[in-house]
């Protein structure tokens, strides 16, 4: 998912047969009605799930969308096979109340009213009788209304309905952050991917419904065009609807593991082709860093897909999302499809077990742009990346928790490290690096990613992780323990301090933690000509240094540390920006 940090640097095949006349529908009038509030639990995701819905995965959905622009409104229809772990006396399921139930079918047998409740917008379903451990049952539910829409996509969620600058309607779903439950019966955790999914999308003629997965096959009746995805294992956020009036550029990746496959890009008919073509042109690149530097791309059975949107960006599994615009900035390359395409490995690929992990998405995916600039064009432009990520950094809340969390404590800067798990996840990734060394290091990425450390296309499938996972591997990759390491950058607000004093010849070295825990991250210092490294086994360190010049501590900046001159930077910006922006509403009206 696109951060604010980055902003700134730079930011259904059975599917109702209603007939509207016309090809394509008008563009949405100008004050359409709104839908109704959605309730605070759909606008939540993650937390504590339901002992209904950790007892059963969700092995095929078969949802089948129409999209009704002139009334900002849909008609689905959601065929769920769940499989119980556990003995079942009733099915949960997250979805937002304000959708208009038409009928809900379990097991082929039509349920009554009274069978169901959805007071808050997490459908509670009974039954005929109770599901036995290890059956399996199948929950049909047809609905319609107008889904939430989105004020601020992607960093809220919902739908987004726009018009093309051709006239037609432009329309995408972006609900990371507030749940697939927004227009889909689901079940709105990480850990809810479903094991397949169908996705049927009907759209006006002559527009196009671009998704994720692999194209089965498009039919077109009455005016209605049908476009049958088909998708294994996806995030439950990356299904996704994207309809407009697109072009497809397509072409084959033939990959250094012997293989190839598709890669395509959808963009709106009216852009110009040329800037299309060499956003396009960027893909085999990136592919070839992610694929040299972390592994297989994981989605090479389906293709690497891109769809323009009338919003930023999101990770969308094999069809991301894109809306940059075609800005390109002085490294060269699109930071926003490289960011989003990095999540196919960091988000998709291997996915967190809980909000509180997110970093594993974010972190490592925000990782990747300093280190492709260095596999692009060497070190000058990584530590710039790294340093502009650092003073982004506010270290106001740890990165992990170290408990259950939802995506709006962690997102949210008022409860949570919000931009950290993006820029300072980074710059702990490089120190991590520089600590173990590249080998361990890539090592590690590799069997978070992949579970193995020798991944080759058809040896891995999708997986999840935690923080703890990931730093066992470490220490098994290293033969070491580095929890003090974790312990220091995850599980504290506040960054170790390293204090210097001179003593006689001697520089003196000491690392305080605000948790006072044992740092023994050693210290590099360029002495003359000459770099002496300082153990600090116990926190501390000597170096005799006499009257050498230079002397710099850590020279090579691998370590991510407190400096207060960036802390002193970051106020006085803060006090320059509120003065701004109180002189900007005093200005006087002008007059017209």
């Amino acid at each position: 998912m696109p951060t604010q940090f980055h902003r700134r640097a730079a930011a259904l095949c059975a599917v109702s047969l209603l007939a509207l006349a016309g090809a394509v529908q008008a563009a949405p009038p100008a004050k359409p009605a709104k839908p109704a509030p959605t309730t605070a639990l759909t606008l939540g995701t993650g937390g504590q799930m339901p002992a209904e819905e950790a007892a059963v995965t969700i092995e095929h959905v078969d949802l089948k969308l129409k999209i009704l622009p002139k009334r900002k409104a849909i008609e689905g229809d959601a065929t769920l096979t769940l499989a119980a772990k556990s003995a079942l006396p009733r099915i949960v399921l997250d979805f937002d109340k304000n959708f208009a139930v038409t009928a809900l079918i379990v097991d082929g047998k039509t349920l009554p009213a009274s069978a169901w409740t959805n007071p808050e917008g997490r459908l509670t379903i009974t039954p005929p009788a109770p599901i036995a451990a290890g059956a399996k049952t199948v929950v049909q539910i047809r609905y319609a209304g107008q889904p939430h829409e989105a004020e601020k996509a992607p960093w809220d969620g919902g739908f987004v309905w726009k018009t093309a600058p051709t006239g037609e309607p432009w329309i995408a779903s972006a609900v990371q952050g507030d749940g697939c439950d927004l227009f889909w019966p689901c079940i709105d955790f990480p850990t809810g991917e479903p094991l397949l999914v169908d996705f049927y999308i009907t759209v006006p003629a002559p527009l196009s419904a671009p998704a994720g997965g692999v194209l089965v096959d498009v039919t077109e009746k009455d005016g209605w065009r049908t476009f049958h995805w088909r998708q294994k294992q996806p995030d439950t956020y990356a299904i996704a609807v994207n309809v407009g009036p697109y072009v497809k550029l397509q072409d084959t990746y033939k990959s250094r593991f012997g293989d190839s496959f598709p890669i395509e890009y959808w963009y709106l008919k009216s852009d110009d082709p040329a800037k299309a073509r060499a956003l396009f042109a960027e893909f085999p690149t990136t592919l070839d860093f992610f694929e040299q530097m972390i592994g297989p791309y994981p989605f090479r059975s389906e293709k690497l897909g891109v769809v323009e949107t009338p919003h930023l960006g999101m990770e969308h599994q094999t069809m991301n999302a894109y809306g940059n615009e075609y800005k390109k900035d002085v490294y060269g390359y699109d930071w926003l499809f490289q960011h989003e395409l990095s999540h196919e490995w960091f988000g998709n690929q291997v996915t967190n077990v809980d909000w509180d992990d997110m970093w594993i998405h974010e972190g490592l995916g925000s990782y990747m742009q300093p280190l492709f600039s260095q596999w692009l064009h060497g070190d000058m432009e990584y530590m710039t990346r790294l340093n502009a990520q650092r003073v982004g950094s506010k270290n106001q809340f740890p990165i992990v928790s170290d408990k259950m969390m939802t995506e709006d404590q962690v997102y949210k800067a008022e409860s949570g490290p919000a931009n950290d798990i993006y820029a300072k996840g980074s710059n702990v990734m490089h120190t991590l690096r520089a600590t173990i060394g590249d080998a361990a290091f890539f090592k590690a990425v590799r069997i978070l990613v992949y579970g193995r450390p020798d991944p080759k296309p058809g040896n891995f499938a999708p997986r999840y992780a935690t923080t703890k996972d990931f730093i066992a591997i470490v220490n098994d990759v290293t033969g070491k323990d580095y929890q003090w390491f974790f312990d220091a950058y995850f599980y504290q607000a506040k960054l170790p301090e390293l204090r210097t004093a001179r003593d006689g010849d001697d520089l003196v070295l000491s690392w305080k933690t605000p948790s006072g825990k044992a740092f023994p991250m050693p210290v590099e210092v360029k002495v003359g000509d000459k770099i002496v490294t300082a153990p600090m086994s116990d926190n501390t360190g000597r170096i005799k240094v006499g009257d050498a010049v230079p002397v710099i501590v850590d020279p090579a900046s691998k370590i991510l540390r407190r400096q207060p001159y960036l802390e002193e930077y970051a106020a006085w910006k803060k006090a320059a920006d509120e003065a701004a922006k109180k002189a900007e509403i005093a200005k006087p009206a002008k007059k017209k």
